[in-house]
């Protein structure tokens, strides 16, 4: 790293020069943060593929242990309990030992996590295992957006804040791919011998490399100025500082100006986000439906279970793994999209969008899976569903996949913003696990009435959207009120 050093603007007899050595040394800049935001973001990428790499594995897990469809639900949703500690303890953790160790401990945990699943010698053992990785996906899911945010130029941070979402969507691509990839080596066969192991056990263990990759980037990205101011380290983040920007006049200034903004923050607590009626405040009701409709659409089932679905309708593993990748393609596609209309159309009509299309498209499905025939779906309904699960994608990421965030981190009060994000987010992981624990069991009893519940929540969403949630484009954050 280099040292310490002072960027000063002063006069001089040859201005051609020193634009030119600027010129060079902003892009030098910009070419660097990309660098750390691109590192931080594995954490994204991982989250993304560990959240979505189960999808591969639940069949044969489920042959492997002799269980039913509720214990396979629970070994799918159990993550998610440690997802949700890593994310609620994440901040406080990074606030005291640093973003950067952060990183390291979560790359830790992925890595123990995927070692531990494809070694696993019985169901207990795999739950406790992907509870840690959960633990891990929680705490790489809170401290990537915050600490690119901290690293990232003023000028360059809607874009490199969306570096996270963009390696989530890859993570959860490329894990499809790879799971595909594996079935294929081991003759189509999820439980099918390869490197000394099941088919299942390889695609879960595979995540040692890209969580090696992020441990091993964590070492050579620098520790966020915010951090290193507050524990006092301003020499070192002066040097951080002039690497990210490098075009600051003067070092001193701006690592007043961040002292000036964390003194200035107001620290939210939960009882600040209750009201005299109904409990929460208005607003933090409305953050909390917009969370929680984002999960009760049935997202997730396209990531954790379309293995098993497809194969549960007559698709061979080999095409059902195919459909699984194509449909995470589609999710990149959508996530792009969003991330293109999100400041041109705006945040309310782009989920209202959403909303119609997943209603349509999930309603698409319900009506081709009432067909199924013991295990097979006529060729016609059949291909009404795979293209109407992939509509249902596209639309999920175009607005809702993206847009939720955006909105939850702008539509509350200043004063609030903290304490009621936390809120939001912990109804999202509470729905993700109601909706990923319940599927298997529901599909069981009947797979068409579990997909009308869907449509059902996604129709829902219009008269929410439309009554209670406001447009937050253009808005300054100062402006927003209880």
């Amino acid at each position: 790293m280099p040292g310490t050093r002072r960027i000063v603007v002063s006069s001089t007899t040859n201005p051609p020069s020193l634009a030119s050595s600027q010129t060079q040394s902003s892009g030098d800049g910009l070419a660097h943060v990309v660098f750390i935001t691109a590192a931080a973001a594995m954490g994204g990428f991982l989250f993304g593929y560990d959240s979505s790499v189960i999808n591969g594995a639940t069949g044969a897990i489920q042959s492997k242990y002799g269980i039913g469809s509720a214990e396979l639900a629970q070994v799918v949703a159990i993550a998610l309990i440690g997802c949700a500690i890593g994310a609620a303890t994440a901040g406080r953790v990074a606030d005291r030992i640093g973003r950067i160790r952060v990183m390291q401990i979560a790359a830790v945990l992925f890595t123990v996590s995927a070692v531990g699943s494809a070694l696993s010698f019985a169901v207990w053992d795999l739950a406790l295992w992907r509870i840690l990785g959960g633990f891990g996906i929680g705490m790489a899911s809170v401290i990537g957006p915050a600490y690119i945010a901290e690293v990232a130029p003023p000028a360059y941070r809607g874009r490199l804040a969306s570096f996270q979402q963009a390696a989530i969507v890859i993570g959860i691509a490329l894990s499809q791919l790879v799971n595909w990839g594996i079935l294929n080596a081991a003759g189509g066969k999820d439980r099918g011998h390869l490197l000394g192991l099941e088919a299942w056990q390889v695609m879960l263990g595979v995540m040692v490399i890209p969580a090696v990759i992020y441990g091993l980037l964590s070492f050579v990205i620098p520790e966020s100025p915010r951090f290193l101011i507050s524990a006092g380290r301003i020499d070192r983040a002066k040097a951080v500082i002039a690497e990210v920007e490098p075009s600051v006049p003067d070092l001193d200034a701006r690592v007043a100006e961040i002292q000036a903004g964390m003194n200035s923050e107001q620290k939210s607590t939960f009882k600040d986000l209750f009201g005299a009626r109904f409990g929460f405040k208005p607003i933090v009701w409305v953050g909390i439906g917009l969370a929680v409709f984002q999960q009760l659409v049935g997202i997730n089932v396209a990531f954790y279970y379309s293995n098993t679905l497809w194969q549960s309708v007559g698709i061979d593993p080999s095409s059902s793994f195919l459909y699984s990748f194509t449909t995470s393609i589609v999710n990149i596609v959508g996530t792009v999209v969003a991330m293109i209309m999100v400041d041109r159309i705006g945040r309310r009509a782009l989920i209202l969008i959403g909303s119609c299309g997943m209603t349509v498209a999930l309603a698409f499905e319900a009506w081709a899976f009432a067909a199924k025939a013991g295990t097979t779906l006529p060729h016609a309904q059949g291909l009404v569903a795979l293209v109407a699960a992939h509509v249902f994608v596209f639309f999920f990421a175009m607005s809702w996949g993206v847009v939720v965030w955006v909105m939850l981190g702008e539509m509350f009060p200043n004063r609030l913003r903290a304490a009621a994000l936390g809120v939001g987010a912990a109804a999202n992981w509470i729905a993700n696990w109601a909706i990923t624990a319940s599927f298997p069991s529901l599909a069981d009893w009947n797979l068409t009435t579990t997909y009308v519940i869907y449509t059902v929540f996604a129709a829902l969403s219009i008269p929410f959207v439309l009554k209670f949630v406001k447009e937050t484009k253009g808005t300054r954050l100062e402006d927003n009120t209880d």
